[in-house]
């Protein structure tokens, strides 16, 4: 029976032994001709289907729900460039934008599979077996299989895709969401993890004792004293820095972290005095820079973490980039700086409710509460390391 003008068209193909020999084909436009002045339509083929039944119903199924047929075979690298298009913008800054594109390298026994094809086992596999090959350190040329952590990152980037996936109808079932990691790949998380270490009281007087001798110690100490996340640190602009009031302005990650005042320490403000001053004489907008870097002299979070690595080597110690917060963190409590100030300060949630709704620290008070840390930990005596919210401190 003939279908309605606009409905489709459905024909066997003749000729040879076809295993889907039932052809689909749509209208999905109208190009319009100037020399004949006649409208012709555009026509492309659904799909092909192994019995007239089943290439009724998925013309039927577009019929109801029409979708961009272009999408229809889209690989998940062409999915992962258009999802991405739209959700970079929406984040605080590179770093999170890293995040995504290192959990994604891991990926690519998928890229080129077709969305719509993708099932869990799939998803599954790729957590399992999805590897790097750095080019560059120790493990150079070597298979690098992810971390518990690096699992969680791309099954977070899974759910997103999928889900933006679902809303532009390129697919019928977020199969990313009908899973989850399981206990082994928590339990393999636990594992991985490395305890925090904090600076030493012996490490923070080799610190100051090597500033103006050895590159970037000054920043290291900048955000001992500051409890600023590394990234945060390395893009800290000079429109940001109050020197009469004696305030940094900035922050990223999360809603708390977010645009946030953090007191300048008495102990660094020379260093940030310093900073600001070549800032401004090198024409930067950055409070700090690197006048000798090969790739520019703006900081970004990976060449901070070099820099970090080579003072930590110079002085023989073997502390992580983000330790210089916990550190920050723990001194505060050694100081008994009030717990609220102190989570305001390095960008955490408020716990306590009413501390959250009913208290608001001014300017004055952070200040204050600043000021009670002193350069070594009180005692002489190292306390143990400050470890606060889950996903909130790196």
């Amino acid at each position: 029976m003939k279908r309605a003008n606009g409905t489709g068209m459905i024909f066997k193909i003749k000729g040879g032994s076809r295993r889907k020999p039932w052809r689909v084909r749509i209208t999905v436009g109208w190009e319009f001709n100037e020399l004949t002045g006649k409208s012709k339509q555009i026509i492309k083929t659904l799909g092909y289907y192994a019995t007239r039944r089943e290439a009724e119903m998925a013309l039927n199924e577009y019929l109801e729900e029409p979708y961009n047929i272009s999408d229809k075979d889209i690989t998940f690298s062409e999915l992962y460039e258009k999802w991405s298009d739209s959700y970079f913008p929406t984040l605080s800054g590179v770093s999170s934008e890293r995040t995504i594109t290192s959990a994604y390298r891991y990926m690519h026994p998928i890229y080129n599979m077709k969305v719509r094809d993708i099932r869990v086992r799939h998803l599954e596999g790729c957590l399992q077996d999805g590897y790097v090959i750095p080019d560059r350190g120790k493990e150079k040329g070597k298979k690098r299989y992810a971390s518990a952590c690096t699992k969680g990152r791309m099954k977070s980037v899974f759910n997103l895709m999928f889900d933006y996936a679902l809303k532009y109808d390129i697919i019928k079932t977020n199969y990313a969401r009908n899973f989850d990691l399981g206990k082994e790949a928590a339990e393999q998380k636990r594992r991985d993890q490395k305890p925090i270490s904090i600076f030493t009281n012996d490490e923070l007087g080799l610190l100051w004792e090597n500033l103006g001798k050895i590159k970037f110690v000054d920043m290291i100490l900048v955000g001992i004293y500051s409890g600023w996340r590394p990234q945060e640190l390395s893009i800290l602009k000079l429109e940001d820095i109050d020197l009469e009031n004696n305030t940094f302005f900035g922050g990223l990650k999360t809603e708390a972290g977010k645009n946030r005042y953090v007191p300048i320490h008495p102990l660094i403000r020379e260093l940030v005095v310093r900073r600001y001053e070549e800032a401004v004489e090198a024409n930067s907008k950055f409070l700090f820079n690197d006048p000798e870097g090969q790739r520019g002299t703006t900081l970004t979070y990976d060449k901070y973490r070099n820099r970090f690595n080579k003072v930590m080597t110079r002085l023989g110690m073997t502390h992580r980039p983000h330790e210089t917060r916990h550190t920050f963190s723990t001194l505060a409590k050694a100081y008994d700086m009030r717990d609220n100030v102190r989570r305001l300060i390095i960008g955490h949630s408020i716990v306590d409710f009413t501390d959250r709704v009913y208290t608001h620290p001014l300017l004055e008070e952070l200040q204050s509460e600043m000021g009670k840390i002193g350069k070594w930990y009180p005692y002489g005596v190292t306390p143990e390391p400050v470890v606060d919210d889950k996903g909130e401190d790196e």
